[in-house]
């Protein structure tokens, strides 16, 4: 198989960006550091709300944040997000802010419900108040919106049943946002993808750089779950051909709608682990398997024949190429990330 570069470099440019105005909330993050970098390459305007400055993030390791303009605030701030698209004249919206970390969901849903439904609900607000402006919103579920179900995979139109506290604030957020389509005819689509993973993810509680972490340490990587759980994994520059070819598509005729994201390649915790292992060659390490995971589904895998047919996309990577370049890019990254690593660990 021919190795792609492992920037954004070998994404095909089409010339519909250039020069419009997108807002991007969540730039910070693994997806929306990724998808910012695109949008910049492609010779976009784009505005990005920033909450807490994280050095080690791409968005600013990469140096994208200095072709970009930087909003300093949260999505709590309703009047914020009004000004920002007014006065920025926001033509498209990727809002991909949220608090995503389930275990903290369940320790402060409260927190979490502020921040993914009602800042949401904001975005949303602010786009209404400036509908003559926008073209074009993407709005980021997930597939935990979908909650439990006895059949796999998910398909779009299963009900949304969330549970428990994150996949709750996720059902509750993707129910509003086609709510101000249906009301409004805001011009709103919805993203529900698969667990996303890819170089830049700073949160090692998550399964594949927090066993990456681990090995790179010369430990043994330490499962949760009893590693039966069965997920979806989603490399993240999929994830951003996925957003942007929605959003390019969105005027003909797709607001009002979701798609599902993924590669359709579902794998237990343990298999994946194991994978990890044998590709960075210590495949003698022994996971610890914790069997101490609360408020997760067991199993959760996507069907996303509807995005392939109506929008003509598929995943370019398949998930051991997403491993080797995710792989890549902790290892040249280990030693510049261990003041970060010891900043968190001594906050925690």
């Amino acid at each position: 198989m021919v190795r792609r570069p492992s920037s954004l470099e070998g994404m095909g440019v089409n010339g519909f960006w250039k020069d419009r105005n997108v807002f991007v909330t969540g730039a910070t993050g693994l997806l929306g550091s990724w998808l910012a970098e695109a949008l910049t390459a492609r010779h976009a305007r784009v505005t990005c709300l920033v909450r807490d400055w994280v050095p080690e993030s791409r968005l600013f390791r990469t140096g994208t944040f200095e072709r970009m303009n930087i909003v300093r605030g949260e999505l709590e701030d309703a009047a914020l997000l009004t000004r920002v698209l007014n006065e920025y004249e926001i033509d498209t919206v990727f809002h991909l802010g949220a608090q995503t970390i389930v275990g903290t969901a369940a320790r402060s849903a409260a927190s979490t419900f502020e921040s993914n439904v009602r800042g949401t609900w904001n975005v949303l607000e602010a786009a209404k108040t400036c509908s003559p402006l926008l073209k074009r919103v993407v709005i980021a579920s997930s597939d935990k919106a979908y909650g439990a179900h006895d059949h796999l995979p998910y398909t779009e139109d299963m009900p949304l049943q969330g549970r428990f506290p994150y996949d709750a604030s996720k059902s509750c957020a993707d129910l509003i946002a086609l709510s101000y389509f249906h009301t409004y005819r805001l011009p709103v689509a919805i993203t529900r993808c698969g667990n996303l993973f890819g170089g830049g993810d700073l949160n090692f509680n998550r399964l594949i750089p927090g066993t990456i972490r681990s090995v790179l340490r010369g430990e043994a990587p330490v499962i949760r779950s009893d590693g039966k759980f069965i997920r979806d994994y989603f490399y993240v520059r999929d994830a951003v051909g996925a957003y942007l070819r929605l959003a390019e598509k969105l005027t003909d005729g797709f607001a009002g709608e979701a798609f599902n994201f993924g590669n359709e390649t579902p794998v237990s915790v343990l298999e994946l682990v194991r994978q990890i292992l044998w590709m960075m060659g210590q495949s003698s390490l022994q996971p610890v398997i914790l069997n101490e995971a609360n408020n997760e589904i067991a199993r959760q895998y996507l069907d996303c024949s509807k995005a392939k047919k109506l929008l003509d996309w598929t995943p370019e990577f398949g998930l051991e190429e997403g491993l080797r370049e995710t792989i890549a890019w902790y290892t040249e990254s280990y030693e510049s990330l261990r003041g970060y690593d010891t900043r968190i660990a001594a906050t925690a």
